[in-house]
């Protein structure tokens, strides 16, 4: 790929804001970024609900915040830049191409003419379907879904969210069947609405996570991903309502000329974790990486051929690109940076969260303390929405920076349940790439190495889910010729000559070794039984034996 290079505009849609980023060629970073909140509306226990609407309204007061904030020519040369509000004139013709990524499995489903939702959007946290999914899973369906999906019969995912919909909203499912509705993920009402209307797309990553594609060998001969009758029957979702299935790296569509003042190209498209698999160049067998946000999410990645999922986890589609289909193995923390916010807001240990490092930092150990941080219930790979935090071990020696740092530990075990797990099956990890808010904290990385026994690498780019979309972008607009120049002047360029350009190393800002003496083996030994043995003790409180 030539440079320099034009920059690429990236909606990030989170789960509590949305943010447009301007990236830079190669390792350069942001130009500029703007970001705004959106609504959580919580109707009943267990609901989650957002407003699709005002997440594109959102989305696009930011994209065009950020073109205000940075002045972009037509060929992409940009100027310092400025505040978001600054009245500057931009030509969009300077922007190469438009990249998505976003928070998956929440369900939109909306009408057609209109563009309009018939409903809220049921958000990946919602589990007002969980009846549903006990249900199915008493009959006797997991087996089958786990082998077609890589997946769990759980709310998590997309596709009860569609039925719910359906079945909750009059005369929908009847105008579903007639093709009168659209669904998808977050990924495809962005693309829907940027084009206004003339894509109805989501990418094979995304797909893969609505437990209506069946993925590797039983997708047919469709590229590792395709939507199946037979889930789609078990479900009970039209196949109408689905959105085309395309690849992560692309030229799709373009954005209406209206909105941003050009027709830009829409070249990357990514769940947010798998964004950040490719942002973190994790692009071999082997390569791992795990943000730390709200939660953990851990990601490694597992070749070209969809493998059966370890004990307790998922395999889900990494991306598609020029047809060829890559495979992740996945474990997802339910509490991690929220744990700490536990620490703030519930029991007012500090003011700021970046005090966690230094109160926690005062004791040498926690003292004996176990934190099991299950606010939400357990993750992988234990799945059990039942379970309920616990701190054990307390004494009268105990006091809260004990406390704090078996938080911090408490996050690190859960991860390293994670490593534990995909080396059971069979994916040798040597190193975890970090990213998110929570990377930040020194401390939190030296534990996380020192309790998964692995060097925990965190490179200078955090934006890594943001950054990854955006270097999709780059490899989608390399395939279609079109890497910084007319599409008439550069014919296609290699699909593994593309990633390989992006998967060279960017570099890291430090990386956290393991502690190798004996007594720092010893102690890791000690502390991952007393974890188990808490965990353990957590999911028996929750699930008491009758009578006992």
């Amino acid at each position: 790929m030539s440079t320099p290079q034009r920059p690429i505009l990236t909606f990030d849609c989170g789960t509590t804001s949305v943010r447009a980023i301007l990236f830079g060629g190669g390792d350069e970073g942001v130009i500029a970024v703007a970001q705004q909140e959106f609504a959580q509306h919580f109707p009943e226990p267990g609901r989650v609900e957002h407003d699709a609407a005002e997440i594109w309204r959102a989305s696009l007061a930011c994209a065009r915040g950020v073109l205000a904030s940075a002045a972009v020519d037509a060929r992409g040369v940009v100027d310092a830049p400025g505040v978001v509000d600054a009245p500057c004139v931009v030509d969009a013709r300077g922007v190469a191409a438009i990249a998505i990524t976003n928070q998956r499995e929440t369900a939109v489903v909306w009408d057609r003419a209109t563009g309009e939702p018939i409903a809220p959007a049921i958000v990946w946290q919602d589990r007002r379907t969980a009846p549903l999914m006990a249900t199915m899973r008493a009959a006797g369906h997991e087996e089958r879904v786990r082998a077609l999906t890589g997946l769990r019969l759980d709310p998590y995912f997309s596709a009860s969210k569609f039925a719910w919909i359906l079945d909750h909203v009059p005369g929908a499912r009847a105008r579903a069947e007639r093709g009168e509705l659209a669904a998808g993920t977050i990924d495809a009402w962005m693309l829907w609405n940027l084009t206004g209307g003339r894509v109805h797309a989501t990418d094979a990553s995304n797909a893969s996570r609505t437990l209506l594609a069946a993925i590797g060998g039983h997708a047919g001969d469709a590229a590792g991903c395709a939507w199946s009758d037979e889930l789609c029957a078990l479900f009970r979702v039209p196949r109408a309502m689905l959105p085309a299935i395309v690849d992560s790296a692309g030229v799709v569509g373009a954005s209406a000329p209206g909105l941003l003042g050009a027709a830009i190209p829409i070249a990357g498209i990514a769940g947010d974790q798998q964004a950040a698999l490719f942002g973190q160049r994790c692009v071999a067998r082997g390569m791992a990486k795990c943000t730390f946000g709200t939660g953990c999410f851990l990601l490694a990645h597992a070749g070209d051929e969809a493998v059966a999922p370890p004990e307790g986890l998922l395999t889900t589609v990494a991306w598609r690109i020029a047809g060829r289909t890559e495979y992740a193995v996945e474990g997802s923390v339910f509490v991690g940076g929220s744990a700490v916010q536990w620490l703030r807001d519930g029991l007012r240990f500090f003011a700021r969260a970046s005090e966690v490092n230094a109160l926690a930092g005062s004791v040498p150990d926690s003292g004996g303390v176990v934190v099991v941080p299950a606010f939400a219930g357990l993750g992988a790979p234990w799945w059990d929405a039942e379970a309920r935090g616990a701190v054990l071990g307390l004494t009268r020696g105990a006091t809260k920076a004990h406390l704090a740092r078996a938080t911090l530990e408490g996050v690190a075990h859960q991860v390293a349940d994670l490593v534990d797990a995909i080396r059971a099956g069979g994916i040798a990890i040597t190193a975890l790439r970090v990213d998110g808010g929570a990377a930040a904290s020194d401390l939190l990385m030296q534990m996380q190495a020192d309790l998964a026994g692995l060097p925990v690498e965190r490179p200078h780019m955090l934006e890594s889910t943001a950054f990854g979309a955006a270097l999709l972008a780059r490899v989608g607009l390399s395939l279609a010729g079109r890497a910084d120049a007319e599409p008439s002047d550069a014919g296609p360029v290699d699909a593994g000559a593309s990633i390989a350009e992006v998967a060279r190393e960017s570099p890291l800002e430090r990386t956290f070794t393991p502690t190798t003496s004996a007594t720092a083996a010893g102690d890791r030994a000690a502390a991952r039984g007393r974890w188990r043995a808490a965990v353990t003790a957590v999911r028996t409180f929750a699930h008491p034996e009758p009578n006992a």
